[in-house]
């Protein structure tokens, strides 16, 4: 029996957290003040389109582009667009993010993916190419707060290094070239929201929704991440939100 899979899953659990990243929604829309004045806004890996669709909404006059691989993320952040007034303002596409062509932008998003590019040294240099002179990217990365266990390691399927700590992503970001105009370090709380949201929400599913074999793997998942959380990378494993300046 194959049950539920992982996109799918991913998209049911991120219903209670739809912004799928440890930001609260206030320090969202704090952050998306510091991009400054918007006309085209870019978001790559956006998920269901909560940062893109904030920023669209703090810009009346704003347009933007989301780019996502996941079918069930971009089918609800098309009904998300159109619930909320949006959906002529802002076109949602089913793609590589890598892959998007598209320049000349604002601002540009990338929060919690850039895996999408290899890393942070590919994103870095992915997202130039889509900026105007001038423009700001919007950056969400994870970190190890502290040295990381063989625990927090073996949950997250890291090696030693491939993280940096905190003060390391930051230099690694001016190395290529960016300075940071703002940053946001996301709290215990923050984390815990979302944690237990995300296993909340497809446990929640699994016991009220799901037929057979959804049920069952829907319920492993949701066991797996929390007890790779709980035992394993929680209070070790920060994120880091910033505002970019290209400087070159």
């Amino acid at each position: 029996m194959r049950g539920v899979d992982r996109a799918r899953a991913s998209a049911i659990a991120h219903r209670w957290h739809p912004v799928a990243a440890p930001v609260s929604d206030a320090n969202l829309r704090r952050l998306l003040t510091r991009l400054g004045p918007v006309e085209r806004v870019l978001d790559l890996g956006c998920g269901f389109g909560e940062w893109l669709l904030a920023a669209l909404e703090a810009a009346p006059h704003a347009t933007g582009v989301g780019v996502d691989t996941s079918s069930p993320a971009i089918g609800e952040a098309l009904r998300r667009a159109a619930d909320r007034g949006l959906a002529d303002r802002v076109d949602f596409e089913e793609a590589d993010a890598a892959a998007h062509e598209g320049a000349g932008f604002d601002a540009v998003l990338c929060v919690g993916a850039t895996h999408a590019f290899g890393g942070l040294a590919g994103t870095l240099d992915a997202v130039r190419a889509h900026l105007r002179p001038g423009g700001r990217v919007l950056l969400g990365e994870g970190f190890w707060d502290g040295d990381p266990t063989p625990q927090a390691m073996s949950a997250l399927g890291a090696a030693p290094g491939e993280l940096p700590d905190l003060n390391g992503l930051v230099e690694t970001v001016r190395a290529a070239g960016y300075e940071p105009g703002y940053g946001h370090v996301s709290s215990a709380e923050e984390w815990d929201d979302y944690e237990w949201s995300w296993t909340g929400a497809l446990t929640e599913w699994a016991l009220t929704e799901a037929g057979e074999p959804d049920r069952a793997s829907a319920l492993a998942m949701a066991g797996t991440h929390r007890e790779e959380w709980l035992a394993g990378y929680r209070g070790q494993l920060g994120f880091l939100t910033l505002v970019l300046h290209d400087a070159r």
